[in-house]
């Protein structure tokens, strides 16, 4: 939607690009998401940066989903192929690394050593 700014000039509002969770059907912002994808090597992936080539489905950051998307095949008619259980299992554990926090996001007070 058009608006004006302090200046009088027409500014637009900057679309938030949309996509549906494969496991729960959600509607969210891309960037909430996490995108798996087929490479064109034929290979199946976490894509963190949501940049990589190849053909792609998007997941919620739940393991929850996944599992979801799993029992439905929902990937495998995304992503156009079959999926074994050890790729399915490989990207359950790509995904907790994910959902797991960095060293310098972790709370302090759980420990650690605080440089300062």
């Amino acid at each position: 939607m058009a608006g004006r700014n302090a200046a009088g000039k027409v500014s637009l509002a900057k679309k938030i690009p949309m996509r549906s969770c494969t496991g729960c059907g959600a509607k969210k912002e891309k960037r909430e998401l996490i995108r798996v994808i087929r490479t064109p090597e034929g290979s199946i992936v976490l894509d963190a940066t949501g940049h990589a080539n190849g053909r792609g489905a998007y997941l919620c950051r739940d393991l929850s989903c996944l599992e979801q998307a799993r029992k439905k095949r929902a990937l495998e008619r995304s992503l156009g192929t079959q999926i074994p259980g050890e790729v399915y299992d490989r990207l359950e554990e790509e995904l907790r690394d994910l959902q797991s926090p960095s060293p310098e996001k972790r709370d302090p007070s759980l420990g650690g050593t605080d440089a300062g």
